[in-house]
Order: C-alpha cells, then structure tokens, then sequence
C-alpha cells in the first residue's frame, strides 16, 4: 500500500526539509535549561561545525580579554539573523566612552583597519578561523602588525551603527558571524549583601 508520502514527492522533500529543520532546533537548543546559544553551519570541505557559546574554550586565546576598561555592560545584544542575507545584530554592541583605549581581545593580526562606509574599523585575525572586527575605533596599526591579548589597538571613534558611547564588537568563525558574548569568559557571580543593620 503507498503512503501519502510515497505518491507525492513533493510531500517527502517537504517532509525531510521540516525534519532537518526539527533536528537542527533541538541540537541548537540542547537539554532543557542550557544556556548556550550554538550556530551550526557546513565549513569549505563541506563538514558540519558548530560552534557554541559553551564551547567557547577552543578558541585562541580563551577567555578572551573584555576590549575596554570598565563595567561590562552590553547595549546592544546579538541577534541571528534567519538566513545569510536577512536582518540581525551580527555582534554585540558594548558600553565605551569616546576616546576610550579600545584593546585586543586575544593575540592576532591585524587583517585591516580603515574606514567602511561612514565608520572607522579594525579587524584582528587570531587564526584557527576567529577574526574579531571593531567599530568605530581609530587606529595607527597596518595590517600584519602583529598584537598580544590586551594589547591597545586604537580608540573609540564616531560613526556607524552603534550609539555614541558604544563599541561594536564582531566575530567570525570561518567567515560565519556567531554571538561574542560567550568568548570572553563567565560574567563574574553576584555577592549579595546585608542591607540593613538592625
């Protein structure tokens, strides 16, 4: 006897599609009360990676150094976009004062630094396919000038998306743009303290 399936081959690509999609949700998902954001996508050779905010101990350099000094506060989150092409905060946008020393997150190489569009940028490349470009920063550096963790690599500049008073912060594993945030180590817990004497 045939499945509704089997006499509609439109119905079995439509099904697979869905199932494909159902399959990537709840890897990307993981057990429930995980908290890591993953990003899944097939690299040159065409194998599966994933890269997960939990994960983020494979990188060059992990924990990666915050760029400014001061509270860590995110103004900005990172958004995914639905497809390569759509909508999205491919970054996240973090508190800086103008002019504030901007530092590298992990050692690198400077990959580019000039203007984009109406915005000063610098990209740093850390190898093993993590390139970290921020904006707006004002830089002297060349490309190929190499620089360590924590090292200076220019100031907080004007222009571009971000607000005034906020840092750009992207990064790229293998070209694909994946939430930051996790790089950079675990926020420091909380210390609740007494608030009253009696």
């Amino acid at each position: 006897m045939d499945t509704a399936a089997d006499a509609h081959p439109r119905r079995r690509v439509r099904m697979a599609r869905c199932l494909a999609a159902a399959l990537a949700l709840v890897l990307s998902t993981g057990p429930a009360g995980a908290s890591a954001t993953t990003s899944t996508h097939a690299d040159a050779s065409g194998a599966v990676r994933v890269a997960a905010s939990n994960g983020a101990q494979t990188a060059p350099g992990f924990p990666w150094a915050w760029p400014v000094t001061g509270p860590r506060a995110v103004v900005e989150p990172f958004r995914a976009p639905a497809h390569d092409y759509g909508p999205g905060h491919r970054g996240m946008d973090i508190a800086a004062q103008p002019d504030a020393v901007v530092r590298s997150p992990a050692a690198g190489v400077i990959a580019f630094r000039g203007m984009v569009v109406d915005r000063p940028l610098i990209t740093i490349d850390h190898g093993a396919g993590y390139v970290t470009t921020l904006e707006p920063v004002t830089s002297t550096l060349a490309p190929g000038d190499a620089v360590a963790a924590g090292e200076s690599v220019g100031a907080v500049g004007l222009g571009g998306h971000s607000p005034r008073g906020a840092l750009h912060v992207g990064v790229r594993i293998d070209g694909r743009y994946v939430n930051p945030h996790g790089l950079f180590g675990a926020v420091p817990r909380a210390i609740l303290l007494p608030c009253c004497a009696d």
